[in-house]
C-alpha cells in the first residue's frame, strides 16, 4: 500500500477552498468563519508542497500548491469569495498535472478530481457546524446546502473508487489488499455509513432546536472519519 501525500493534500486544500467560496457566496457567515478556512487550507496546501519536493516532485503541482497557499494566505481577512473559486482552479490544474505525471488514466483524474471536490465539502461541513456553535443565530440555510451538497457528491465518490480496476476487484479479491480481504471490507463499511450519516445529519436539521444544530454538528464530525476512510482506503490499495 501507498498514498501520494502531495497530491492528497492538494486534493483536500483545492476541494476546501472550492466549498469555502460555496458557502460564502451568499454573504450571510462571519469573517471569521473564511479566516478559519484560508488559514487551515493554505497550512494544508503548504505541507503537500514540502511532502512533494520531499517524496516525489511534480513541478506544476507544487507550483499550483505554492499559488494556492499564497492566495488564501493574501486573501485571509477578506470577504469577497472569487478569489477562493479562481485558486480552486488552479489547484485542479496542479491535480490533473500529477496525474499526467503518474499514470495518465482517466479513471485516476476521475478519482483525484471527485476526491478532492467530496473531501474537501465533508471537511467544510464539519467546520461550518462547528461555526454554527460560534455564530449561533444564523440561518440553517448554509448548512443544509453544504449537506445537500455532500450527499451528492458521495455516490460519486463511491462510483469513483469501483470504476476498473477498483474496489470490487477488492472485495472478490482479485486484488490483494495485503490484509486478507479485511481492508475492502473497512472500505465498504465507510463508504456506506458516510451516506448514512450525513443523511441522518440532514434529518438533524430539520428538527427546529438549537440542539439539533450541535446534534448535527456530532453526526459530522462522525461522517469526516468515514469519508477520509472512503477516499484515502481505496486510493492507497488501488496505488499498490
Amino acid at each position: 500500500m501507498r498514498l501520494d501525500a502531495a497530491t492528497f493534500l492538494l486534493q483536500w486544500s483545492t476541494g476546501g477552498l472550492a466549498f469555502l467560496w460555496f458557502t460564502l457566496r451568499s454573504k450571510e457567515i462571519s469573517a471569521g468563519y473564511s479566516k478559519l478556512l484560508r488559514a487551515t487550507f493554505g497550512v494544508l496546501a503548504l505541507l503537500g508542497v514540502v511532502a512533494g519536493f520531499y517524496f516525489d516532485r511534480v513541478i506544476i503541482r507544487e507550483i499550483a500548491g505554492l499559488v494556492l497557499a499564497g492566495v488564501a494566505f493574501a486573501t485571509f481577512a477578506k470577504r469577497d469569495s472569487r478569489a477562493d473559486l479562481l485558486v480552486a482552479g488552479v489547484g485542479a490544474v496542479g491535480l490533473i498535472g500529477s496525474v499526467v505525471a503518474s499514470s495518465g488514466s482517466m479513471v485516476d483524474l476521475v478519482r483525484v478530481l471527485v476526491g478532492a471536490a467530496f473531501l474537501g465539502a465533508i471537511t467544510d461541513l464539519m467546520l461550518l457546524g462547528h461555526w454554527y456553535l460560534v455564530q449561533p443565530g444564523m440561518t440553517r440555510k448554509l448548512l443544509n446546502d453544504l449537506t445537500n451538497a455532500v450527499l451528492f457528491i458521495w455516490p460519486l465518490e463511491v462510483v469513483a473508487m469501483i470504476l476498473p480496476t477498483g474496489m470490487i476487484s477488492v472485495l472478490n479479491k482479485t486484488i490483494d489488499d495485503g490484509w486478507n480481504g479485511i481492508l475492502g471490507y473497512f472500505w465498504l463499511g465507510c463508504a456506506v455509513l458516510t451516506g448514512l450519516l450525513v443523511f441522518f445529519t440532514r434529518a438533524a436539521l430539520k428538527e427546529r432546536s438549537y440542539s439539533a444544530v450541535m446534534a448535527a454538528t456530532g453526526l459530522s464530525y462522525l461522517a469526516i472519519l468515514t469519508a477520509f476512510g472512503t477516499d484515502l482506503v481505496a486510493r492507497a490499495i488501488l496505488a499498490a
